[in-house]
């Protein structure tokens, strides 16, 4: 009896001993394969995490359309999900944007797609003869206006006075005070603001091709509205000016012997001329555009061209030249 309490007292003492043995046994086998188990996706996510990391893009554009800054604040894939530029509609702020000419562009299309001026663009850019190439950069204003780098000297008055704008809209859209100083450097936008163009010399010096024979009512006026900003000069040429893209027409029945798409063209740029049955010639240059070839026959009053501000040109207008004859809009 006493045996049998002993053997079993042993039992009572082995057993714990080898069940804790068996149970730490078993619980290590489990926590081995979980970790065999999430070592590979730990892996896998460090290693996207120092690719992404280490291996910026730094061309957001590559594998689809160019990227467009629309108003500096957006980018636009040119073909993309979002769709093309002439399917957004600008938003509206107070920064100033930066504009990447692309192929096809005009003057007039950029200023429709921010809602500003066409002088607007021309007077913050400098622009000479309207010449806009591809891959040009443009300062683009938020409102039609100018763009003032203040000079020695100014004050808020003066360059509201220089470019005959009112104070009060200049100080509010600046978010400046009345008692404010300017700092040389300082931008300051304009709104409404107009950069007056030089004075024009009523006769050059050099006019020429004035007098010959009075054809009154052989020529029609070439622009259908606007105004003659120049008198005689040049050859027997008168400036008349009017919008940027305004239909030029031809004057008299006539065929078109020069038709110059490009090119500074000694100061003409984008022009044309036209002999008529008369034996006189008219000239129109400075075009945005022509609407007809070399060697076609044209109508009075068909459309032969655009106004534009190629060549040696300041804004938009046209310069209508008559030769042999008396130039009956001077």
């Amino acid at each position: 009896m006493l045996g049998v309490l002993v053997c079993f007292a042993c039992t009572l003492v082995l057993m714990p001993s080898v069940t804790h043995a068996g149970v730490l046994s078993f619980m290590a086998s489990l926590f081995a394969e979980e970790a065999e188990t999430a070592a590979p996706d730990a892996t896998v996510q460090n290693v996207n995490l120092l690719q992404a990391a280490l291996n910026p893009d730094p061309n957001p554009a590559k594998g689809g359309g160019d990227i467009t800054v629309i108003g500096g604040v957006a980018l636009l894939s040119e073909n993309g999900p979002e769709g093309t530029i002439a399917d957004i509609e600008e938003a509206k702020n107070d920064s100033i944007s930066l504009y990447v000419v692309r192929n096809g562009d005009t003057l007039g299309a950029i200023a429709k797609m921010y809602g500003v001026s066409v002088s607007t663009i021309v007077w913050a850019n400098d622009i000479r003869g309207g010449l806009i190439r591809p891959g040009d950069t443009l300062i683009v204003l938020p409102i039609s206006g100018v763009r003032h780098t203040v000079a020695k000297g100014d004050t808020l008055q003066s360059i509201a006075k220089k470019y005959k704008a009112d104070l009060g809209e200049m100080l509010q859209f600046n978010g400046l005070e009345v008692s404010a100083k300017v700092a040389v450097g300082d931008i300051i936008i304009v709104p409404d603001g107009e950069i007056a163009p030089p004075p024009p010399t009523s006769r050059p010096a050099r006019l020429r091709g004035v007098g010959g024979p009075d054809y009154s009512g052989y020529y029609l006026r070439p622009v259908i509205s606007g105004r003659k900003s120049q008198g005689l000069h040049g050859y027997n040429g008168i400036d008349l000016a009017s919008y940027l893209g305004a239909p030029i027409l031809a004057s008299a029945p006539g065929n078109v012997i020069i038709a110059r798409s490009s090119g500074w063209n000694g100061g003409y740029g984008n022009y044309i001329v036209v002999a008529h049955p008369n034996d006189t010639q008219t000239l129109y240059s400075h075009l945005s555009s022509l609407a007809v070839p070399a060697g076609k026959w044209v109508e009075r009053g068909e459309i032969i061209g655009y106004m534009g501000s190629t060549g040696r040109s300041t804004g938009a207008h046209l310069h209508f030249e008559v030769r042999g004859a008396k130039n009956p809009f001077q």
